[in-house]
């Protein structure tokens, strides 16, 4: 369904192969982005490694479960179905709360979320619509819930990397894999043994 073909799995550089099949066993699909993205090896290499700074970092105050609530909310608001499927499945199993992508994905000032997420939404959606409207005074609130200069700059960091991702599956039409829609909502069957 993309307007631009997946290449091969077999026909990618050894590296790219190797980080594919490491996700479909641990995930037991291959997510469409990553063998979207594969047809141009050097910016697919570019994009995960800033992903992957990005999302997988353990330093700073923000958890995984908050990096994929600001993915899910900022991608709805850019009408990215891939990233809001994709990441708010994620989403869900990070929280272990199967409504919580929806809620932010259509309105997270009343979602069943925290005020400190809520702040961390607020100042993630001016960055996204509205990024040169932020001033020194969307700081304050952020740092009385406990947010330092360099979360505030991960927040904005997310918020600008996913608006390239969204813009990157929405103009080439990816869309998110089945089994996205159902992740962190049913339980997992594990296969009889």
């Amino acid at each position: 369904m993309s307007r631009y073909p997946a290449p091969d799995l077999n026909q990618l550089p050894d590296d790219i192969k190797a980080k594919v099949l490491e996700v479909q066993e641990k995930a037991g699909f291959i997510p469409n982005v990553f063998l979207s993205l594969a047809r141009r090896p050097a910016e697919w290499r570019a994009f995960f490694a800033y992903h992957d700074a990005l999302m997988l970092k353990e330093d700073g105050s923000l958890t995984k479960g908050e990096r994929e609530m600001i993915v899910t909310t900022t991608s709805a608001a850019n009408q990215c179905l891939y990233c809001v499927v994709a990441h708010g499945a994620i989403l869900r199993i990070y929280e272990k709360k199967p409504l919580v992508a929806d809620q932010v994905a259509v309105n997270y000032r009343k979602a069943d979320i925290t005020l400190r997420q809520k702040a961390m939404l607020d100042f993630a959606m001016k960055v996204c619509l509205r990024s040169h409207e932020v001033n020194d005074d969307d700081f304050p609130p952020l740092h009385a819930h406990g947010f330092s200069d360099e979360d505030i700059w991960d927040i904005a960091s997310i918020t600008a990397f996913f608006g390239l991702s969204n813009r990157l599956a929405s103009f080439s039409n990816m869309q998110p894999n089945p089994e996205f829609f159902l992740m962190g909502r049913v339980p997992k069957v594990k296969p009889a043994q």
